[in-house]
């Protein structure tokens, strides 16, 4: 790997593994999920703009693919984002890495669900299984102590959301033109989701803590971490790029344990590493780049479906 690609790769872990600080830090610091939610996509939605212009790209211009778009930035964004602010209300921000960890498994039991996905081997069985035991061993609701709550299934939620989006977005949105400019307009489109929660979101408090901590969040972790994985695919290609997905548990836990002083017990580390090893297992046939809290994009390098249905 070439060491900017290398560079690009920690730089990616991080930003998209400490989201889930960001995200504590500005609930516990005066902000709603619903402000956190909507000023992230805004912001990532200005990030992607200004880069799709110096890029030459426009935004698409038929209602069909806006359609498309609209759908995508709902499952992919708007509710995977929303719920990850709900959830850290009461779950801590490792326990949040961990859990958006399992879309894959999630991504799997759709195909099957579904019947897009005939590739159940044995290992990839065994891999499902086992992820799903992890996230059981993690939540441990035969234990007082144990995590299992609605903030904890609000996360896996947004996991499950990513799942659901990802479904959509191969069918629909698979693009080789303007990735860019694809993702600064589904974003757009996420941003007027979320604003239909202003209503509900709250008066706003925010001490300076917070306002850091959203805006790094947006500009960093929404629409930084886009471009950076968009070049990570082209330069080394998809495979490369799924490994970072692994180590986004391990940024998170970190981060929530050194700064926030979050608890990591025996319990957690041995439930993070089933669900890795889990979703490993599931990747054996088809290798595609892990979506972290922080995006969901269009694919960079497949041509897009002509003439289908929004």
């Amino acid at each position: 790997m070439q060491p900017a690609s290398t560079l690009r790769m920690a730089a990616l872990a991080l930003l998209w593994g400490s989201g889930f600080l960001w995200i504590k830090l500005a609930l516990n610091h005066g902000l709603s999920p619903a402000q956190i939610t909507i000023t992230r996509c805004a912001l990532g939605t200005a990030v992607l703009l200004a880069l799709a212009r110096a890029a030459g790209q426009r935004l698409p211009r038929d209602r069909t693919t806006w359609a498309r778009l609209a759908v995508a930035a709902l499952f992919c964004n708007a509710i995977p984002f929303a719920l990850f602010s709900v959830g850290e209300q009461t779950v801590d921000s490792g326990v949040a890495g961990v859990l958006n960890a399992t879309t894959p498994l999630w991504s799997l039991l759709i195909g099957i669900t579904l019947g897009t996905d005939r590739g159940l081997s044995r290992a990839r069985l065994t891999g499902l299984l086992l992820g799903f035991a992890g996230t059981v061993l993690i939540f441990a609701p035969w234990h007082r102590s144990g995590l299992l709550s609605w903030g904890a299934l609000a996360l896996l939620g947004a996991a499950a959301s990513y799942a659901v989006a990802f479904a959509y977005m191969a069918r629909k949105l698979t693009t080789g033109q303007a990735p860019l400019a694809m993702s600064a307009a589904q974003l757009m489109a996420a941003t007027a989701w979320t604003t239909l929660a202003v209503p509900a979101s709250g008066p706003v408090h925010p001490d300076l803590t917070a306002l850091l901590a959203v805006t790094t969040l947006g500009i960093l972790g929404t629409g930084v971490t886009f471009y950076l994985n968009y070049r990570l695919i082209a330069d080394e290609g998809a495979t490369s790029a799924a490994t970072v997905g692994y180590l986004l548990p391990v940024v998170s836990v970190s981060l929530g344990a050194v700064l926030l002083d979050e608890k990591v017990g025996l319990r957690m580390v041995t439930g993070m590493t089933v669900v890795l090893v889990g979703v490993a297992l599931t990747r054996h046939r088809s290798v595609k780049a892990f979506r972290g809290a922080g995006n969901c994009a269009p694919s960079p390098h497949r041509p897009a479906a002509k003439n289908q249905p929004a």
